[in-house]
């Protein structure tokens, strides 16, 4: 079994906002040859009901540490006027295997875009009017997408990645995990320096050869 890095997120939770960087420099710095596995977790189930204040209030902080802890991360609190939050992230994960479907590419691009839309330009990701708009822009063909997005498949899928997720005790929104043969390492999150995640990496492999 090849060397695979496996990485559980949600396009909706906010530390993946803030780690993003982080990741694609890992991504870039990672030997080649490592098997890269993109897992979507579920932070939400599908909800109608409008987000609660007590939630929204805890929402808002994260963002507030995240800013703090991570300082090139940014969030356009305009979000919380102009749209009606609801905790319901599972229509985001759906048009990230939606979209990925059409293109392998466009599982990290999807996933961008929500967050852009969310974090940055007060868009309502929980809305699937929102994510075929989405979609669309990142060029891909939004009738296909608009079936896919709520296909029994793609309910399937993303129950099947959730439960993968949870086999792999990754629970926490985002994780890491480096699997190599029959070594495992839970990945440390570093959301400032991406050496920090490769020596980890570096140090199972060492012990895997002794």
């Amino acid at each position: 079994m090849p060397e695979t890095l496996y990485y559980v997120h949600d396009p909706m939770c906010s530390w993946c906002w803030a780690f993003r960087l982080s990741y694609n420099a890992l991504q870039e710095k990672i030997p080649k040859g490592i098997n890269v596995v993109r897992l979507l977790g579920g932070l939400a189930p599908d909800s109608n009901i409008p987000m609660l204040d007590v939630t929204r209030d805890y929402v808002i902080k994260n963002w507030q540490t995240i800013e703090t802890q991570v300082p090139k991360t940014k969030f356009n609190y305009d979000f919380w006027v102009k749209c009606k939050p609801r905790r319901s992230t599972y229509p985001a994960c759906r048009a990230v295997i939606a979209a990925r479907k059409q293109k392998k590419e466009f599982d990290m691009k999807m996933t961008l875009a929500i967050q852009t839309a969310y974090y940055l330009h007060a868009r309502n990701p929980s809305d699937y009017e929102t994510l075929v708009e989405l979609a669309g822009e990142i060029g891909a063909d939004k009738n296909k997408f608009a079936k896919d997005i709520i296909s029994p498949e793609t309910e399937y899928i993303l129950k099947k990645e959730i439960k993968q997720s949870q086999s792999l005790d990754l629970k926490t929104l985002p994780s890491l995990l480096f699997v190599d043969g029959d070594k495992k390492l839970k990945i440390e999150l570093d959301y400032l320096d991406v050496k920090a995640m490769l020596n980890q990496i570096q140090s199972l492999n060492k012990k895997a050869a002794t």
